[in-house]
């Protein structure tokens, strides 16, 4: 497995493509702008999943299914989700092939199998998901009705980038539906808050908590939370939105409860998700021109063990201590992998979990043997130190949670200084063209402005951060009154 990437300040995006790929994450598939991922890549998305699931039903929600496939006038009920997604859509047309019927080796559509109403392949889930809602809720006593569901969408995508942006991806998606408008807004903020604590304590990413202005909202919401992070290119990323429907939905849908004065009034909603967009995210904000960085939190393998040895008798004593050693880590909740493959050398094996982002690597040779040590050596630095074996269990656990805490600090250490207030519009482009980063710029409120500044530099509003403080200044293109900064940077 070669290690020798390009590097990031040559050509990020090459550096990021080349890395997802050598690092036995995920591959391009047959089908365009789709990708596999691979058991590499899997194995983060399944620890991501599994921490986010667990905290999803710490917060009371429960998990659902719901169908791949929604009715093309389901899917136009709700009129601004629909033109907002419309030209993303897949459409499924006919049910059935015919079996070679010119005797050509081809299949071709039956077109007597054409459908009586389309369907659309999910690029979320809304439509149908309030569907069914309208047969599960009659009474206040049925709400909250807080569920979630994992699944895969379809966005026809044209430009496509592994885990960033593909035509089928992974995700999660909450739909709630609450008695009152309070109560629907503070689930779309607590779950905004949900994710902005997994980016931080678990993906060592610092995130930035804020509402999207009216254009770049969902398709179909009052208002959009949303966690904004900055990658080591300056770019920002969306790490995931939490959206209050108002009762957009449920007047689309016609789903109503009965109160407590018995009246009917329309439920109120919210919906919010992740993908694997993350992945990309915690790519982008670690790793280096040697591999990938992984958080501990979120490694499939926290410590890999590698043997050194001449003889089958070195191996043995060797594999003896490191099955004490596993057993050791095992029990403080430590995930530990012994790489005692005999058709790799020890120095490839190294290469491989350094690109694939091992937090520690423990050595152990004929000397270790000998002297009743171990080398450690730590991926985030790349520094080495021999240790005893002594108490080696709790170095560890102390260690990992040091490089947990310092990817944080580093990252936020980096958002820190690549964050500029600038009050002119020369010294907006001048940061976005030599710096880039977040730049924290007043502006006057309006979609006419914001749209312009974007066509001018592609730089967007990432978000009006929660804790802005009101302070009175100048649009930077317009000129005209503002009452608060908002960050604006390119994205991906």
């Amino acid at each position: 497995m070669s290690k020798n990437l390009t590097s990031r300040s040559e050509d990020y995006s090459k550096w990021y493509n080349e890395l997802v790929i050598k690092a036995d994450m995920a591959e391009n598939s047959a089908v365009r702008g789709c990708m596999v991922i691979k058991p590499y890549g899997y194995a983060i998305w399944e620890k991501m999943q599994a921490e986010l699931d667990r905290m999803f039903k710490e917060t009371g929600h429960q998990n659902a299914y719901f169908p791949l496939f929604v009715p093309k006038s389901l899917f136009e009920a709700e009129e601004k989700n629909a033109k907002g997604f419309a030209k993303e859509c897949a459409i499924v047309t006919h049910y059935r092939l015919e079996n070679d019927p010119d005797n050509e080796g081809k299949l071709r559509v039956d077109p007597t199998s054409k459908l009586e109403e389309e369907l659309i392949v999910r690029p979320t889930s809304e439509a149908i998901i309030w569907h069914t809602y309208k047969g599960w809720i009659q009474s206040y006593r049925d709400l909250p009705l807080l569920i979630n569901q994992w699944a895969n969408v379809v966005r026809w995508e044209m430009r496509t980038r592994l885990f960033l942006r593909t035509a089928e991806f992974l995700w999660q998606e909450g739909h709630t539906a609450h008695e009152t408008r309070k109560e629907a807004m503070v689930e779309a903020e607590l779950m905004n808050n949900v994710y902005a604590e997994f980016a931080e304590n678990f993906m060592a990413i610092p995130v930035i908590k804020g509402i999207k202005t009216e254009s770049e909202r969902f398709a179909g919401a009052e208002e959009t939370f949303c966690i904004e992070a900055l990658m080591q290119d300056g770019k920002a990323l969306q790490a995931g939105t939490s959206h209050f429907l108002g009762q957009n939905f449920a007047k689309a849908f016609d789903v109503k409860f009965t109160n407590k004065e018995g009246k009917q009034d329309y439920v109120w909603a919210t919906s919010w998700g992740v993908s694997t967009r993350l992945m990309g995210a915690l790519i982008m904000t670690h790793s280096d021109d040697k591999g990938l960085v992984l958080p501990p939190n979120l490694a499939p393998n926290q410590v890999v063990i590698v043997p050194i040895y001449r003889n089958d008798e070195q191996l043995e004593e060797i594999t003896n201590v490191a099955n004490n050693l596993m057993s050791e880590l095992r029990t403080k909740g430590i995930s530990v992998k012994f790489d005692n493959r005999t058709t790799f050398r020890p120095g490839a094996k190294f290469a491989q979990h350094e690109l694939q982002g091992v937090p520690l690597r423990i050595a152990i040779g004929p000397k270790d043997l000998e002297n009743g040590t171990v080398e450690l050596a730590r991926r985030d630095t790349l520094s080495k130190e021999v240790i005893n074996l002594d108490n080696l269990g709790d170095k560890v656990k102390d260690l990992l949670k040091e490089i947990q805490n310092s990817l944080f600090q580093k990252a936020l250490d980096f958002r820190a200084s690549h964050t500029t207030r600038v009050d002119t519009f020369d010294e907006f482009k001048d940061v976005l063209e030599n710096k880039g980063g977040f730049i924290s710029a007043h502006w006057d409120g309006t979609s006419e402005t914001e749209d312009k500044i974007k066509e001018l530099t592609k730089a967007s509003i990432r978000c009006i951060p929660l804790d802005v403080k009101e302070e009175t200044g100048k649009c930077v293109f317009t000129g005209n009154p503002s009452k608060q900064r908002v960050l604006f940077a390119k994205a991906y």
